[in-house]
């Protein structure tokens, strides 16, 4: 049973599904869009507030912190500059998921993960 357990496997091995989410972060923060499966998007967008709110601190240690999981600097350098003065107002929420519909081969559902104007 798995109770208490949060987040979801994927069917991936634990380095495989971790390289998966920093990626999709950093695109996410790098284009502001994405589109993939339902699944994936909702695992994805906590660890991009995340990103989103280490930003908002601005300190020495949330840089570090955000270098260690974004795998671009210049994605760091616009988290910490252009999102966090667009987000200075929200405590939260930065995100949206919007359904797309299935996917053709497979009938995944797809939706777009975009940040919030």
């Amino acid at each position: 049973m798995r109770h208490k357990i949060a987040g979801r496997k994927l069917s991936r091995p634990t380095a495989h599904r971790r390289a998966l989410f920093r990626n999709l972060v950093t695109d996410l923060l790098r284009y502001e869009k994405v589109v993939t499966t339902e699944a994936k998007a909702k695992e994805v967008h906590r660890l991009a507030e995340k990103m989103i709110t280490l930003g908002k601190e601005g300190s020495l240690s949330s840089r570090r912190q955000a270098l260690t999981f974004i795998t671009d600097e210049k994605v760091v350098a616009k988290v910490f500059s252009e999102l966090a003065q667009r987000y200075t107002a929200r405590s939260g929420g930065y995100t949206r998921l919007t359904k797309l519909g299935p996917r053709l081969g497979d009938n995944a559902s797809i939706v777009q993960l975009e940040l919030v104007e």
